[in-house]
């Protein structure tokens, strides 16, 4: 599932390359994919905003199935007991056969939309209410305890009987949920664009406990939870928008540190490995390593462009993915750059979405804050062959997506 395991640690089993050596294959979608691929008895699977749900060959990348929904899917499917789980913008839940892609059953949500806001990030007119154009995921599923969990656009975090997809129970927050939710202990752990963050009791659907983020009454910017949280050693670790990274006691929901990244979004989910966390930001572009037990900054680094890809710690590697086309190799003590993989949309810079450094050439997408033009820009920037989707790594191959509409596997 998504980030590998329930807990969404962001931590491998896995060795990723320290060196770059080839493409070993890609597989061509008819739309970009911000879904994250997810692994199991050597098949791939992903969603695209193509509309399908696909199965690939790990080895050969030769496509096994592919099944159509009503809608984008730019979520991380879930596989368990031979099920894959997936959720569409066509409002709907989807269980499909693993081996074949034939339908078990599906399920109706009350509808999917993007959050949204009045005169959101500024944009004019300032009384319109207006899809925020980076609420780009879906929410990924997590199973547990027999059942599936996932947050939907209608505002509720619904759980579903695995095998049937009878209704367990939903829990209604105050808007658009889009974040994965995290499970450990019982707990589901996942934060809403109301500006809170709740935990639930995964068997009942009781609210446990809630934590209030940032507020942004005026243009809706510093808001929501987008990032889905990782849960390691009982404390739960979720970015916000509200610009901060926070540490929160996972049985009380008390603070116990928040890392500020000045205005900065947090949209990746963090990593946890040897009492470190790894996380990225977004038009900051920074990349950070910070001590778990403290939110002491233990290492800082200056990017390139946004980063939404959530951070995969694979042995002694970080993998990351950039807004800019690049997929990025860390040294896990270090930071520093082993490696990176630009995609050949990238490198074609079309419209000069790039400058030479491969920076966003950004005065080109915000001279204007009226009608269409910021969305047109934004637009530009994620189809330069964006990676917003969370690297794999399996036997030493790293998997992932992109805007160009290839799904890679280099190593």
């Amino acid at each position: 599932m998504f980030r590998g395991d329930p807990a969404h640690s962001g931590t491998s089993a896995a060795q990723a390359p320290r060196q770059f050596h080839r493409v070993k294959w890609k597989f061509p979608t008819g739309d970009r994919i911000i879904s994250s691929p997810v692994w199991e008895s050597k098949i791939l699977y992903f969603g695209g905003d193509d509309g399908n749900i696909y199965a690939v060959d790990s080895e050969t990348g030769r496509q096994l199935w592919k099944r159509t929904t009503g809608g984008p899917a730019p979520c991380t499917p879930a596989v368990a007991d031979g099920t894959v789980y997936a959720v569409s913008y066509d409002g709907k839940f989807y269980a499909l056969n693993a081996q074949t892609g034939a339908i078990k059953w599906k399920f109706a949500t009350e509808g999917e939309r993007r959050f949204e806001a009045k005169g959101i990030h500024g944009l004019q007119p300032k009384n319109q209410t207006i899809a925020d154009q980076f609420d780009v995921f879906l929410s990924s599923p997590v199973v547990a305890q027999g059942a599936v969990y996932f947050g939907s656009g209608d505002g509720n975090l619904y759980a579903l009987d695995a095998a049937t997809g009878a209704l367990k129970w939903k829990f209604k927050t105050g808007d658009v949920i889009h974040a994965s939710p995290a499970y450990a202990d019982g707990v589901l752990f996942v934060g809403s664009w109301d500006s809170y963050f709740y935990a639930v009791d995964a068997t009942t659907g009781k609210e446990k406990w809630r934590f209030h983020g940032g507020e942004d009454p005026l243009i809706h910017n510093q808001v929501g939870f987008q990032s889905s949280a990782a849960v390691a050693a009982g404390v739960v670790y979720v970015g916000c928008r509200d610009s901060n990274l926070y540490a929160l006691d996972a049985t009380t929901g008390k603070e116990k540190w928040r890392f500020n990244n000045e205005m900065s979004w947090v949209i990746v989910s963090p990593a946890i490995k040897d009492g470190k966390v790894v996380f990225a930001t977004s038009d900051s572009s920074l990349f950070h390593i910070i001590a778990a037990g403290t939110g002491k900054s233990v290492l800082k680094q200056t990017d390139k462009a946004y980063m939404f890809s959530s951070p995969v710690i694979a042995g002694d590697v970080v993998l990351i993915g950039v807004l800019n086309g690049t997929l990025q190799a860390r040294d896990f003590k270090t930071g520093e750059p082993l490696w990176d993989f630009q995609t050949e949309t990238s490198k074609q810079n079309k419209g000069w979405v790039l400058t030479a450094d491969r920076k966003f050439n950004e005065p080109m997408f915000f001279y204007s804050s009226w009608r269409e033009a910021p969305v047109v820009g934004t637009e530009r920037q994620f189809n330069i062959g964006a990676i917003f989707s969370t690297p794999l790594v399996m036997n030493g191959v790293v998997y992932f997506g992109s805007t160009d509409g290839n799904l890679y596997a280099v190593e």
